[in-house]
């Protein structure tokens, strides 16, 4: 139960899911570009969200030298390690949602 627990600490929230599974799903994603995948997110709660996600190094933060300066993130190593996850609950979702339409 620990280890669920613990992973459960990591994901738990709102928008956890969906800004892994953006990142994941393009490999590399610049800041605006997760804004706009994700619906109703705020750009403080995206920042908040990366920054946790990094701390628990599942995120990687590059800052581009662009101009203006752009910001890309990418699953680490460690993160990637969630893409079996991601892919099984992207299924389960599919076939969840075609039990309960019907279809």
């Amino acid at each position: 139960m620990r280890a669920i627990q613990d992973s459960m600490d990591v994901l738990n929230g709102k928008w956890v899911i969906p800004i892994i599974s953006s990142i994941c799903f393009y490999e590399t994603r610049r800041f605006s570009d997760i804004l706009n995948d994700i619906d109703g997110i705020s750009n403080r709660m995206l920042s908040k969200e990366l920054k946790a996600l990094e701390v628990n190094k599942l995120v990687k933060r590059t800052i581009l030298d662009t101009q203006p300066i752009s910001v890309q993130y990418e699953l680490t190593e460690h993160g990637r390690t969630l893409q079996t996850i991601i892919n099984n609950l992207t299924v389960w979702g599919i076939s969840h949602r075609k039990e309960i339409i019907g279809q």
